[in-house]
């Protein structure tokens, strides 16, 4: 790989490649230190964290579908203090950008979890997962109200001194004001999509494949609507988009910084390949070669729309 022609930059923050690990994918990072060549990936968004330890759903969790893979793991982590003691410390020395993913169902326990995280080194920055239920709100969906999403990436803001993405659900009628609201609010770059609710049926038991009933698509089956998701959201705000859905390839990973992405995640591709993060950097770098072109920068919101003065 040629590491001038993929490094970038994402709020601030230096990345040897524009492809980063997606959360809830790769564990916490460090369970892939024999897997992955750390200094050949842009980075890892560890596994969504919360106030408190959470179980998760009951079993089965994933399911295969055709071109994807459903799942409804239920969030399950150790908790933001059991991760500061037990996994900061190793991440702190692997040679690549390590961003926390953080949820809660109230705002408080967002900020929360933040407070604890910023009184620690080692973090690059934070990614919001706002598919969550509000429960102080009545069990609205920060993901699909831009006022309940701008008011608690605003609180988050007041008290974060590092970067924070805004992870953005696809089940809303339009992104572009959830993506406004976010930039307004004090967001440094938002991220999406996030999984896609679904529902797969065992027909001959008449049950749910996942044992909590629904569960979130994800996989190259959603590709094209999340290629579509991030040029909508890119169009929409001037801080960076970060694109993932699908990315399973190099060439996957062009498409979606042509859309407008500045960097990607890889997610669903690591199980069944967990070293695809570092062969999609990869085999964007030969992409890069073949079509002649310098930086993987250099890519980023090019696409030739019609109607919109290209031909």
């Amino acid at each position: 790989m040629n590491p001038a022609r993929l490094r970038t930059c994402l709020c601030g923050v230096p990345l040897n490649t524009p492809v980063l690990a997606a959360s809830g994918t790769f564990a916490y990072g460090v369970e892939f230190r024999s897997l992955v060549d750390f200094t050949r990936i842009g980075g890892i968004i560890v596994k969504g964290l919360s106030r408190e330890p959470i179980s998760g759903n009951p079993p089965p969790r994933l399911w295969e579908t055709a071109s994807g893979m459903m799942n409804s793991v239920g969030l399950q982590n150790i908790g933001v203090k059991a991760f500061v003691r037990d996994k900061l410390p190793e991440l702190q020395r692997l040679p690549t950008a390590v961003f926390a993913n953080v949820f809660g169902h109230t705002p408080e326990d967002y900020c929360e979890t933040i407070r604890v995280l910023e009184d620690h080194a080692g973090l690059a920055g934070y990614e919001l997962n706002v598919s969550c239920p509000n429960t102080s709100q009545g069990g609205i969906y920060f993901s699909s109200d831009p006022a309940l999403l701008a008011g608690l990436t605003g609180r988050i803001r007041l008290i974060a001194r590092r970067p924070i993405l805004v992870k953005l659900s696809p089940n809303v009628a339009r992104i572009e004001p959830l993506a406004r609201a976010a930039e307004e609010a004090g967001a440094d770059a938002v991220s999406l999509v996030n999984t896609f609710i679904g529902l797969a049926i065992d027909a001959r038991t008449r049950k749910p494949r996942i044992g909590a009933g629904f569960g979130g698509l994800s996989g190259p089956a959603i590709k094209p609507i999340a290629l579509r998701m991030v040029y909508e959201a890119a169009q929409a705000v001037k801080i960076p988009v970060v694109g993932l859905g699908g990315i399973a390839t190099g060439e996957d990973a062009a498409e979606f910084l042509i859309a407008g992405a500045t960097a990607v995640e890889v997610g669903t591709a690591s199980f069944w390949d967990p070293g695809s993060v570092e062969r999609v950097g990869r085999e964007l770098d030969s992409f890069l070669t073949r079509e002649n072109i310098p930086t993987a920068a250099s890519l980023a919101g090019t696409l030739r729309m019609p109607g919109r003065g290209e031909p």
